[in-house]
């Protein structure tokens, strides 16, 4: 049984983070194509609706491949997960049916709209489409935060005579505490993600000397909303979020930060090795007394460690988990680091013509990613072994009648058709990228554009 539970953890694993490479983009680029599209209702000429165009190609692509490897987590709720689905499905169906019915038809409906009706809408009705798109992308991101929000801190739940649950209050469900920062600091990082990709197709286009205009555009647009909201991914909602941890999973916020004894005054580990036999940080670079004070704004406070809890309640990867939540901080200072240097030469006119600050953008894309997976794995593995936070254990969740082979087997060839549509994806990519921005399509004008 436990090897079975292992393969079927990996598999959801492999597969959500392999899917979540993509809404993370589209979400970001979601806001920027409604900026793009109201400077281009406000403005003469059609430079910025030919920069909403061309984001509008690679939103599509992004959306397309996030759909495609979307689904096969649904059916692994049935497949892999069935005794949970039985459990809580009165409960997470509501809001994953939401997010189907209500966010993803309106984003995608919406996108059909700027991709296939361009030319036929004036640009009021392109504005219009926009902002309905970035609310549906926004929507489904909301939705999908609520399914989790509730398996991370359970409430407006009912439990039945079959010992199932089912929603108490809709409303409480949708409004659960633990969803607002989840959400903003989610949402947050999606921008982020979105203004590096942007900042790095513009530092791309200018360092080839091509497309000038477009690029100088996409990289001002970039830095700027990313210098801002790298800082708000780390204050407030990085550090809200974390709070919010130790106030109502403060297992998962000792391991995380490597705090096996409970302490006054308990410090921050900058640098160091958990040493599970010793339980020990070696090697440690501490910041002393920080953690009681980010956490309870008291520099003597005592902040609970690991030795509080039954062990049988720990995170079952506790070196995995501190990893995981380290690489996510340092790489969200090194993004505030590179955005905080790219606006400062942006203000003093030089920024274009940096050719080494160019490529530093350009190289720097991918670690939005790699923090936003980090900070998944971190959220996910720091609530085991609960499924649902102090109500359902993972081992309980697994469907009875999927053996270790059916699980190992159907991972393998995730494997394979993720990897194959990884390479897809970026071969379409770099074709997207290579035409560039052309001449803009005709815009029907109607009174008032």
């Amino acid at each position: 049984m436990d090897i079975v539970l292992q393969y079927d953890r990996l598999q959801f694993a492999v597969t959500s983070t392999f899917h979540y490479l993509f809404p993370q983009l589209t979400m970001g680029l979601a806001l920027f194509l409604l900026y793009f599209r109201t400077r281009d209702l406000l403005s003469q000429g059609d430079h910025f609706h030919e920069a909403a165009r061309f984001w509008t190609h690679i939103f599509a692509l992004s959306f397309a491949f996030g759909v495609v490897t979307g689904i096969p987590l649904e059916f692994q709720f049935g497949t892999n997960w069935a005794a949970f689905s039985n459990y809580a499905g009165g409960i997470i169906g509501q809001t994953l049916a939401m997010e189907g019915v209500f966010a993803f038809f309106l984003e995608s409906s919406f996108l059909g709209v700027l991709l296939f009706g361009e030319a036929r809408c004036s640009r009021r009705v392109l504005w219009l489409a926009s902002a309905m798109l970035f609310a549906g992308a926004w929507l489904s991101g909301y939705f999908i935060l609520a399914t989790n929000a509730w398996m991370q801190h359970p409430v407006a739940y009912r439990v039945l005579d079959n010992g199932h649950v089912t929603v108490e209050s809709l409303t409480d469900l949708l409004t659960n505490p633990w969803l607002f920062w989840q959400f903003t600091h989610n949402m947050t990082a999606a921008v982020v993600t979105g203004s590096f990709v942007m900042a790095a197709v513009g530092a791309l286009y200018l360092l080839a000397g091509r497309h000038l205009a477009q690029a100088r555009t996409y990289v001002r647009t970039g830095v700027v909303t990313g210098a801002l909201a790298s800082v708000l991914l780390i204050t407030p909602t990085g550090h809200e979020s974390a709070r919010q941890v130790f106030e109502y999973q403060p297992i998962k916020g000792a391991a995380f930060e490597g705090l096996f004894r409970s302490e006054r005054g308990a410090d921050i580990v900058l640098i160091g090795q958990p040493n599970l036999e010793t339980m020990t940080i070696d090697n440690p670079l501490v910041v002393p007394s920080a953690l009681s004070l980010l956490v309870y704004y008291d520099l003597y406070a005592k902040v609970k460690g690991l030795d509080a809890f039954p062990r049988h309640d720990w995170p079952d990867h506790i070196a995995l988990l501190y990893f995981s939540y380290h690489i996510m901080i340092g790489l969200g200072t090194w993004l505030v680091l590179v955005m905080g240097l790219a606006v400062l030469w942006l203000w003093r006119d030089r920024l274009f013509r940096a050719g080494w600050l160019l490529w530093l953008l350009l190289l720097s894309a991918p670690l939005p990613y790699i923090a936003t997976t980090a900070g998944w794995m971190t959220a996910e593995l720091g609530r085991q072994p609960w499924l649902v936070y102090g109500l359902f254990r993972t081992a309980e969740g697994i469907s009875p009648l999927v053996h270790s082979g059916n699980a190992l087997f159907t991972l393998l060839g995730f494997l394979g058709i993720y990897l194959a549509l990884g390479l897809l994806f970026v071969l379409l990519v770099v074709e997207l990228l290579r035409r560039g921005p052309a001449e803009a399509l005709p815009v029907a004008e109607q009174p008032g554009r």
